[in-house]
């Protein structure tokens, strides 16, 4: 098993520059053409000189912005973030205000509407009271004989 390890690794670094140089931008490519770039990737591939020239010499490379290193491992060590936890977070609790000022609004709304259909359906059922030949309402109209 350990003898097909150097024929991945050489494929795995082959695929990877042949992936790196497709997705690199013509502006940020260094010495040739792009189109040549990808040609010696895979003509040379596997003797490993076309993906270590691509790596070396084909791309720009520039720092991290805003500086502290030029590898995200660098960066990441220079610049530890504090992290608060959300009860303590000034933007987390105005949001949650917000929010409950929306929800507050929409129950107003609801209940305005709700009242207003309640008030609807009493104007209604008085209505029908009314409109009942002079009975309660509690008695059911004389059945008819046929």
């Amino acid at each position: 098993m350990l003898r097909y390890l150097p024929f991945l690794l050489v494929l795995a670094l082959w695929i990877y520059a042949f992936i790196d140089c497709l997705n690199t931008p013509e502006s940020q490519v260094r010495g040739l053409p792009k189109v040549i770039w990808v040609i010696v990737i895979l003509l040379f591939g596997e003797v490993l000189i076309g993906p270590i020239a691509w790596l070396v010499a084909g791309k720009q490379r520039y720092p991290v912005a805003g500086g502290g290193g030029s590898t995200p491992s660098e960066w990441h060590r220079n610049h530890s973030t504090k992290w608060v936890a959300p009860d303590d977070n000034p933007e987390f609790l105005r949001s949650l205000k917000e929010e409950n000022k929306k929800d507050e609004a929409l129950l107003k709304d609801w209940e305005a509407d709700l009242r207003r259909r309640e008030e609807e359906l009493r104007r209604k059922s008085g209505e029908a009271s009314e409109g009942n030949n002079g009975t309660n309402g509690d008695t059911p109209p004389p059945a008819k004989d046929h």
